[in-house]
């Protein structure tokens, strides 16, 4: 798909997320609802293979405005699939990008099809942000010619069900973000257990424990001690289309909001007419375009290589996520004790839409970062 201005998507562009949009609405949202909430939906992953979206993301080289296309579109319609399509791309990107080629053939088609479930297994439970501060020890077995995990990760998407994990891992001590390696881990290997963490949205995410879990050398991303490195390549392509995931949730409330407000009726008048409900719905309108051209500028900034990528991304994810929370809560607001019926639409954006707030980099973090490269 070639590039477009972040104020004119192509037709091609739009076709693309009206048919993400329609095939989340109808064959991905039936599959999200038959699922166990809060565990993996192996049929969920496999109806984005069959759709033909989770495939594209490994089609030649990705583009973040098309990745940024997707999650929007499909988010709109349905969040659990949106979830599925993000973490089959976030764990499966970080193989291609980085592993050895019988790695790559090993597990990357197995997840571009949906046979293998992903994760990306960074976060511990004393170390989120400081990912430089990891804890899980990789030690050398020369024996078996490779190393031995051991320690634990948390609030990791997908776990414990997925099939392959991409672990971050201390290969040297004391040495910060440059003594951490990357390794893919299967979700069979002896030594791994895990436990699934139960979530205020139904979202599939568990804690991991490795007790001396035996990893290949071939299975080594990138190079000893620049697994850091890798870990920020993939977040660097992912982290604005956690914004785009962000205006699709934001688009779906509004959207829920403008129709409540047109149809629902006070004092004899629908109350779009009353100006505290109109100004509001003008206020959301005009924040959510204003987050989504942030996420598309982000996204098109990485595709084109520029400068200050680092600075944009943040504050295109730091801005569509903050954004999204405050749309989403003006429209239950509208909506009212409707807004918050068990299984609404609004009810369950406002528990999804907390969520990216805090992974991929809170925005406490972003703020720092953004702040960091403005000094330059």
């Amino acid at each position: 798909m070639t590039g477009a201005s972040p104020f004119a998507l192509t037709e091609d562009q739009l076709d693309l997320m009206r048919t993400a949009r329609q095939l989340a609405a109808t064959d991905l949202k039936a599959a999200a609802d038959a699922g166990t909430p809060g565990r993996v939906n192996r049929d969920l992953v496999g109806a984005l293979a069959k759709t033909g979206l989770l495939p594209r993301l490994f089609e030649g080289t990705v583009s973040a405005l098309e990745l940024c296309l997707l999650r929007e579109a499909v988010a709109q319609a349905c969040t659990e699939a949106e979830t599925a399509l993000a973490m089959q791309g976030l764990g499966g990107h970080t193989i291609l990008q980085s592993g050895r080629p019988e790695v790559v053939r090993r597990w990357v088609a197995a997840i571009a099809s949906g046979e293998a479930v992903a994760a990306f297994a960074l976060s511990e439970p004393e170390h989120g942000s400081d990912a430089g501060a990891i804890e899980l020890e990789a030690r050398s077995d020369t024996e078996g010619v490779g190393y031995r995990l051991s320690g634990t990760k948390t609030w990791i998407s997908n776990a414990p069900d997925a099939d392959v994990y991409v672990v971050f891992a201390r290969t040297t001590r004391e040495a910060g973000a440059r003594g951490v390696t990357a390794f893919v881990v299967p979700g069979d290997s002896a030594g791994l257990s895990g436990e699934p963490i139960e979530l205020l949205s139904s979202h599939p995410i568990g804690r991991l424990d490795f007790d001396g879990v035996f990893v290949p050398e071939a299975n080594i991303l990138g190079e000893v001690d620049h697994g850091f490195g890798v870990a920020m390549r993939t977040l660097d392509l992912f982290r604005p289309s956690v914004g785009a995931f962000a205006v699709g949730m934001a688009q779906a409330a509004l959207d829920h909001a403008l129709e409540y407000a047109d149809g629902r009726r006070a004092f004899g008048l629908p109350i779009r007419e009353f100006q505290a409900v109109s100004h509001l719905l003008a206020e959301m309108a005009t924040r959510t375009e204003a987050a989504r051209l942030m996420v598309y500028a982000a996204a098109c900034a990485y595709d084109a290589e520029r400068a200050g990528v680092t600075k944009t991304s943040a504050m295109a994810k730091l801005f569509a996520t903050e954004t999204a929370q405050w749309v989403v809560d003006a429209a239950v607001q509208i909506n009212g004790a409707a807004g918050l019926v068990k299984g609404s639409i609004l009810e369950r954006l406002y528990r999804e839409v907390r969520a990216p707030r805090i992974y991929e980099g809170t925005s406490e973090i972003q703020r720092e970062i953004i702040a960091r490269e403005l000094y330059g």
